[in-house]
């Protein structure tokens, strides 16, 4: 059985920085695209990283946010850098059976984690 496990996040000043895991099991995800997302109160889950043979970030990261992987510890981590209160979120890990690339839609991901909790302070 495939499980992701978020952890890493927490409560953190504006302009903090906090670095999220995600520690897949139950199959190897080396080859495999993985992305983060996030969902606000009231607001729909949004897309905020991707990680395949390439990288992708939603404009709302990039130069803050920094996705990378760990294929030894079949483990994904997402940097968050210079944060705002409007990051304010659950961040969300997912899996794709796919390596053909990073992906932005939440339908291509098959496999989602329970989330975790990241508060910014202004």
């Amino acid at each position: 059985q495939v499980q992701l496990v978020e952890s890493g996040g927490g409560l953190v000043q504006a302009g903090g920085s906090l670095r999220l895991s995600c520690a897949a099991s139950g199959r190897t995800f080396s080859r495999n695209t993985m992305g983060w997302f996030r969902q606000a109160p009231g607001k729909e889950r949004e897309f905020v990283a991707s990680i395949s043979w390439n990288i992708e970030y939603a404009d709302s990261g990039k130069g803050r946010f920094t996705i990378s992987r760990d294929n030894a510890k079949n483990t994904v981590y997402l940097q968050l850098n210079r944060l705002k209160p409007e990051d304010t979120a659950v961040y969300y890990c997912a899996a794709s059976d796919t390596i053909w690339g990073t992906s932005r839609m939440s339908a291509q991901y098959n496999y989602w984690g329970q989330g975790t909790q990241v508060t910014v302070s202004s």
